[in-house]
């Protein structure tokens, strides 16, 4: 396999604090010989563990994006022992379009994992992660929320994998993290994903959820904000102690948590996100939108929980996602 195109202005090696870009060659209609420019800092102190966090994995998911850009102006590197490796916006392309996937190639940066530097921007993008970032890591965060069309309660994640130890390390950073909610999460579709590329490299990565609906709150950032400075402490790259709030444990590892729209039409949710569940309750009916008169669609929880996501806004159609109904664990 060559070499990725890329290009980094950055020198990871380097001692101080970095701001640069990654260099994608790009020509298109709008740029002949042009370059996607990836914002990046790199901020280290010396010999210590390395932290990767990342934003923007999807482009309409913003918590990530704030809180990351906020940090690359206030970290500095006399307070850390280690490095700091921030990428405010992995799919630049598509955060800079307002959209899940680049504007570009249509790719979806979490679902081309490996990546391949003889692909698209996306794929090239993913590939440079994947064999040169990723190998200097030792704990990677990469914030996420429901963009444009989930909203979910705010919650770390970690995954069940076949290492324990390996596992055992990144719940006790999603854990770190301290979300309100705390859940082992189960992916319906893991194959291409960041976080198993990092995982497949043993890795400590944490995942978040933190709302979504195409916004951020001052609340949602606020999570971000203290997670990831959590998480720093926690590997021993920030001084200081972790603070520490409530947090509900919970997992989706029954498939029947998760919830798949098969009408189309208008939904009506029956609950608000953060209600307790009962296997048989009504989470939401479906308004037949092609016509008046028509009963609507009663759609069922087939689990006991807590009303954990929900498809935004209101209109949905067959195969999309509806809503997620998370286990209580004690």
């Amino acid at each position: 396999m060559r070499d990725n195109p890329i290009h980094p202005t950055v020198d990871f090696e380097r001692d101080g604090v970095q701001h640069g870009f990654l260099k994608v060659p790009y020509s298109g209609d709008d740029s002949g010989w042009g370059a996607v420019m990836v914002p990046i800092t790199v901020i280290k102190n010396g010999d210590g563990p390395t932290a990767l966090l990342t934003g923007a994995n999807h482009g309409d998911e913003y918590e990530g994006p704030i809180a990351l850009w906020g940090m690359t102006h206030s970290l500095s590197a006399d307070v850390i022992s280690g490095r700091v490796i921030m990428v405010p916006a992995m799919n630049y392309p598509a955060f800079t379009a307002g959209k899940r996937t680049s504007w570009i190639d249509g790719g979806n940066m979490n679902r081309v994992f490996p990546g391949d530097p003889d692909g698209t921007i996306t794929q090239i993008i993913a590939d440079f992660f994947s064999r040169t970032l990723l190998p200097m890591a030792d704990v990677v965060v990469d914030i996420h929320s429901g963009g444009k069309t989930m909203e979910f309660l705010p919650f770390g994640a970690a995954h069940i994998l076949d290492d324990k130890s390996q596992q055992a390390r990144c719940v006790s950073a999603v854990e770190a993290f301290n979300a309100p909610y705390t859940l082992m999460l189960l992916e319906p579709d893991a194959v291409h994903l960041y976080d198993t590329a990092a995982e497949n490299q043993g890795k400590v990565f944490v995942s978040t959820e933190l709302g979504g609906g195409g916004s951020a709150s001052a609340t949602s950032v606020h999570i971000a904000r203290r997670g990831i400075s959590n998480v720093l402490k926690h590997a021993g790259i920030l001084a200081g102690d972790v603070e520490r709030g409530a947090s509900v444990n919970l997992d989706t590892m029954n498939p029947e948590c998760f919830i798949t729209s098969e009408h189309r039409g208008l939904i009506e949710m029956r609950h608000d996100l953060g209600a307790k569940i009962n296997a048989g309750d009504i989470l939401a009916v479906i308004h037949d939108t092609d016509r008046t008169g028509t009963a609507p669609v009663e759609c069922r929880s087939k689990v006991d929980g807590i009303f954990m996501g929900r498809h935004f806004p209101c209109l949905i159609r067959p195969g999309d996602f509806l809503a997620v109904i998370a286990t209580i664990v004690d």
